[in-house]
């Protein structure tokens, strides 16, 4: 059952799928979630896919596709990693104060810091985007990029990361998942972009894109660790966004 539950929490929490609720929902279930997630988001990558070769059957540009394959992501999750950028770097850029940072992102409407973040990691994903869908492989590639930058989900959740409040949302997941399995979904997540890289012309480009991810993902959780005291639910989102813009750019240097 504990297999069954974390597919139905990463399933329920990380897209718009409808599944029945999970029977149990403890921190072994969802750190096995966490580890998940890559195929839990299938759906996604699908959906990605699929716009990707409808946006080339109709001859739309490369950058309304672009744009296309954001809207779908934007619905499948419900847009939630976006609020979760967003509110991130509102939090970051509030005050000095960690309380004060925390309170801006529980319950703050959007602020400048959170729309110029979202306007920003959008932009990125597009423009890497819009160079990945005109080629032939580029609809399979960028599911297979959308279902592996989840993997990041593991780096911000591995054992050792702190939650920035007891009480939070994210707290049950922050903290949850073993090195070992953490290191198991990125050795996989590496096979997914190699594989990726190697469908647009070259294995490298995409792989230097992983590490970058792993960098990016691990400075925004030292940074948030300084100034908050720990990760929260929101930095999980933002680490998703700013991973898929990694990926998609790296593998548009291909």
């Amino acid at each position: 059952m504990t297999v069954r539950d974390a597919w139905l929490l990463a399933t329920g929490t990380l897209t718009a799928v409808r599944v029945p609720p999970p029977t149990t929902v403890d921190r072994t279930v969802a750190g096995l979630a966490m580890v998940l997630a890559p195929l839990a988001v299938l759906p996604l990558g699908l959906a990605a896919a699929l716009v990707v070769l409808v946006g080339g059957a109709v001859g739309l540009p490369p950058l309304a596709t672009a744009y296309a394959v954001l809207l779908a992501l934007a619905l499948g999750t419900r847009a939630l990693h976006w609020d979760g950028l967003a509110d991130t770097a509102d939090g970051l850029t509030a005050s000095y104060s960690p309380e004060r940072s925390l309170e801006v992102m529980r319950t703050g409407p959007v602020g400048p810091a959170g729309v110029v973040a979202v306007v920003l990691v959008a932009g990125l994903q597009a423009a890497g985007l819009s160079a990945v869908v005109g080629d032939d492989q580029g609809w399979w590639v960028v599911g297979l990029l959308v279902c592996a930058s989840r993997a990041c989900l593991v780096l911000a959740c591995v054992r050792g990361v702190p939650a920035a409040r007891a009480g939070g949302l994210g707290s049950t997941y922050i903290g949850a998942v073993p090195v070992l399995s953490a290191t198991v979904v990125l050795v996989v997540a590496a096979g997914a972009v190699a594989l990726a890289g190697h469908g647009l012309g070259s294995p490298w480009p995409a792989l230097a894109g992983l590490l970058a991810m792993v960098a990016v993902v691990g400075a925004l959780l030292l940074r948030c660790v300084r100034r908050l005291g720990g990760v929260t639910g929101d930095v999980l989102g933002a680490a998703v966004e700013a991973s898929l813009a990694v990926l998609v750019l790296a593998a548009a240097t291909t």
